[in-house]
């Protein structure tokens, strides 16, 4: 069975990196200046104050929480919210593999990492994501953040073979369980595939388009495995994923295009035929109208082109 979560992770390319860590001791506060970045942090021991630019209210994190910014947006760490923060850039800038440490104690401390993505498809995240996701200590999924947090302190301090390796498929984890513990309110989330791939009517649909992508699917088809009228299947699917059916499926294969186009040399023939189309000319007037530019610039010498808008795109 196709596993869309994985599917869409796996094409966006996203690799989770630990960037740093801080401890401290008393009263303090930090400032961070906006990410440019998708960013997460777990809190390992210890609790603070988390103040987000553009946010009303101001949330209390304890140990076991994690969150994730991705919008770019300043925010501040603190203990105390009378205090002035210091500068966040200022108190890393010297700062290595031990991390960052204010005051005499270690009551609090903080790992914190971002995500990379790939330049073309990172998009079918940060499109998605709302600007603050918190996944609290006392949820269902508490003993994974935990249990994950206490291992990836542990694979920095106690330089074990492979430790590099390791925090990366750990921080990767931690990211996953932050997006886990949204996905059971996919309410929250704009229309998009992160919202249309919580549908369980929805769900049999998209792993046929996403297993098959080179078959011409017919609406038809794809409302039978969902279980509904064309006309019910249709406006559902609209709803969720903010794009029709077959303008969602045309924009998958686009970014596969995009994809093989860029990992080889596999000949554009052979992409277009995989993908369902009968000719090179048609895929390649398809994915022009699709992304704004031919597929050969894909393969010219320099930074490849900006990826279309999700709206001109057509894509999930």
């Amino acid at each position: 069975m196709v596993d869309l979560f994985s599917d869409i992770l796996t094409l966006a390319n996203a690799q989770s990196v630990i960037t740093g860590a801080f401890q401290a001791g008393g009263a303090w506060a930090l400032r961070f200046p906006p990410p440019d970045r998708i960013k997460f942090f777990g809190i390992v021991r210890g609790a603070c104050w988390l103040q987000v630019e553009g946010e009303v209210a101001d949330l209390r994190l304890e140990a076991g929480d994690v969150f994730l910014l991705s919008a770019p947006r300043a925010f501040v760490l603190t203990t105390d919210r009378q205090l002035e923060p210091l500068d966040a850039v200022t108190v890393f800038r010297d700062c290595f593999a031990s991390g960052a440490r204010l005051g005499t104690g270690d009551e609090f401390h903080l790992l914190g990492g971002h995500l990379e993505l790939d330049p073309g498809s990172g998009d079918l995240l940060t499109a998605v994501l709302p600007p603050l996701m918190v996944a609290r200590a006392g949820s269902p999924q508490a003993a994974v953040s935990h249990w994950v947090l206490a291992q990836l302190v542990q694979e920095r301090s106690a330089e074990l073979p492979g430790a590099g390796v390791a925090s990366e498929q750990l921080a990767h984890l931690l990211f996953i369980h932050i997006l886990r513990a949204h996905l059971a309110d996919a309410s929250q989330f704009p229309p998009g595939w992160l919202r249309a791939i919580t549908d369980k009517q929805l769900a049999p649909a998209l792993r046929l388009m996403h297993g098959e992508p080179g078959r011409s699917w017919q609406l038809g088809e794809l409302a039978k495995a969902a279980g509904m009228s064309r006309t019910t299947f249709a406006t559902r699917f609209r709803a969720a994923a903010g794009v029709p059916p077959l303008t969602y499926l045309t924009g998958w294969r686009m970014r596969l295009a995009r994809r093989a186009l860029q990992d080889g040399h596999t000949p554009v023939a052979t992409i277009a035929y995989s993908l369902g189309y009968t000719s090179e000319s048609a895929f390649s007037h398809a994915f022009k109208r699709t992304t704004g530019f031919a597929p050969n610039r894909l393969r010219a010498p320099g930074p490849p082109p900006e990826q279309a808008t999700l709206e001109t795109a057509g894509a999930p």
